[in-house]
């Protein structure tokens, strides 16, 4: 039983080192620092570099055996002043 998480974004070399963005991945731990979980998320580079905080994405969330215990989509939404009905869900 969880009674609060910690997430860390395990940051890339190439990314550290070119400035470039690749696919994020996540450990989650509890309160104790000890992980329960790892997520990756998963996206083209094309919605990255030119949709950064409105980009679709797909996270998986595995727990430490590598069994998938839930997985997050969001789709593309525009969020512009022109279609306020169009914000981003999950």
């Amino acid at each position: 039983q969880l009674d609060r998480i910690i997430i860390h974004q395990q940051v890339e070399l190439l990314e550290a080192i070119l400035g470039t963005e690749t696919c994020s991945k996540y450990e989650i731990k509890n309160h104790l620092g000890q992980r329960v979980y790892f997520a990756v998320e998963e996206n083209g580079c094309f919605d990255r570099k030119l949709c950064s905080p409105i980009r679709s994405f797909t996270i998986r969330i595995a727990d430490n055996t590598g069994r998938e215990v839930i997985t997050v989509n969001r789709p593309l939404r525009c969020n512009s002043c022109w279609f306020p009905c169009f914000l981003q869900e999950v």
